[in-house]
């Protein structure tokens, strides 16, 4: 049986799908992009800024499903500009520490909204 996740504490959708899904031990989140929970306005003043605002959705959403940022398994990175590689890994690694989840950085054209980086994680309760 699968458990829809919603928080109000990361951006609601903005789409039809959820945020996130439990499905027994596994936690599966719909793509976070900086956007503000508080204003649902696109963080804007840098990529690290961004990826922060993305993590900090993300962290939100494992947590609201009663899971933790260290039960993540797997991320997918979207980002569109492989420039940004290093500074995203750099607000990345303070997130994740010792032991990171397996991880794709995957290029893309665009994202939703104009953002230039957007993550979904797996995570694993057991």
């Amino acid at each position: 049986m699968k458990k829809v996740v919603s928080t109000d504490k990361a951006p609601a959708a903005i789409g039809p799908y959820s945020q996130a899904i439990v499905a027994g031990d596994f936690l599966f989140t719909s793509g976070q992009i900086p956007l503000d929970p508080k204003t649902g306005e696109v963080v804007k003043s840098g990529i690290e800024a961004e990826t922060t605002r993305t993590l900090e959705n993300v962290k939100a959403v494992v947590e609201g499903a009663g899971f933790t940022m260290q039960q993540i398994i797997k991320t997918t990175v979207f980002a569109t500009d492989m420039a940004n590689f290093a500074a995203v890994n750099g607000i990345y690694a303070k997130y994740f520490g010792e032991n990171p989840p397996a991880r794709s950085f995957v290029a893309a054209k665009e994202l939703p909204k104009g953002v230039h980086v957007e993550i979904e994680v797996v995570a694993w309760r057991g």
